[in-house]
């Protein structure tokens, strides 16, 4: 990792955060000691625990920066704990943060009255329908071979549940009584060509039931461990109006644009577009995740 910044580890309290690495002076009074054209703006980014891959995309970040002329000091707090990121943002402990779709924003928002806005659409990781298997291998190759009457099993939490219909939707399989964000449960099904069953199970156990069923939604957090095939699943998850919620964004407070770091946090989304970050995006979840621009 060639990340040239303070980096932080924060767990269930922001005060407990711990020092992991420093290449460089990181205090604000370091840096306002320095004046004119020397002079670095500091943007303090919060992240969940880095991937290799995080690292990956965050070090191209730093590089179209540099390569731009920017003189920008990139600060990162990892968390630990999913309800956290947001309320650093509020609390102006970090400036914006990179971690989470569209719909756990909406929902942080509204369970916490906040009124932090997304400012930058990044990628899609995207869900996927899996052929049941027989014998160890796959019963289908595409999903027009998924039989009449047949089963598919689907996560049976409200967010995944409702995700795993739309991409049944998208995948041809089936048709909805709703759209966008609004949550979708089989009660939404209007209609059903090849009359099948869909039975929901915990998204631990979707990919253990495809011996058992004619094919099943699969988190990438589950297929991956389970060492399924991801580039021969039947279908992915398309970029759409019903999948704009699992988009993972770059948040920061409403007013960001008022800030005297907006400058800067512009250059770090105008960085973030590049084709360098987009080919790290690909090249290191190896096709799981996909840039949206």
């Amino acid at each position: 990792m060639t990340l040239k910044k303070l980096v932080t580890l924060a767990g269930v309290a922001l005060a407990s955060a711990v020092t992991l690495v420093a290449c460089a002076p990181s205090s604000d009074a370091n840096r306002s000691a320095a004046s004119g054209d020397d002079a670095e703006t500091l943007i303090k980014v919060g992240v969940m625990t880095m991937t290799e891959a995080d690292e990956d995309r965050w070090d191209k970040i730093e590089d179209e920066l540099e390569k731009a002329g920017h003189k920008i000091d990139i600060e990162y707090t990892q968390f630990t704990d999913y309800s956290q990121p947001n309320l650093a943002v509020a609390e102006g402990e970090v400036d914006i943060n990179a971690f989470q779709h569209h719909s756990f924003l909406n929902n942080w928002n509204s369970e916490n009255n906040g009124n932090l806005v997304a400012i930058l659409d990044t990628y899609l990781s995207p869900i996927r329908l899996y052929s049941g298997t027989e014998n160890g291998k796959n019963k289908y190759t595409s999903v027009n071979d998924i039989p009449e009457n047949g089963t598919i099993a689907i996560p049976n939490d409200p967010t995944n549940g409702s995700r795993a219909l739309y991409v049944l939707q998208s995948a041809g399989l089936l048709e909805l009584s709703v759209s966008g964000d609004t949550f979708a449960t089989v009660a939404d099904i209007k209609s059903n060509p090849k009359n099948l069953t869909i039975t929901e199970l915990d998204a631990s156990q979707t990919a253990n039931s495809l011996i058992d069923v004619d094919a099943a939604i699969v988190n990438n957090s589950y297929a991956v461990p389970a060492k399924l095939d991801y580039k021969n699943a039947l279908f992915v998850e398309k970029k759409d109006e019903n999948s704009q919620q699992w988009v993972n964004v770059i948040a920061a407070p409403k007013d960001w644009k008022n800030s005297d770091k907006a400058a800067a946090i512009q250059a770090i989304l105008d960085a973030y577009y590049t084709d360098s970050v987009k080919t790290s995006i690909e090249k290191e979840s190896d096709g799981l995740d996909l840039p949206v621009w």
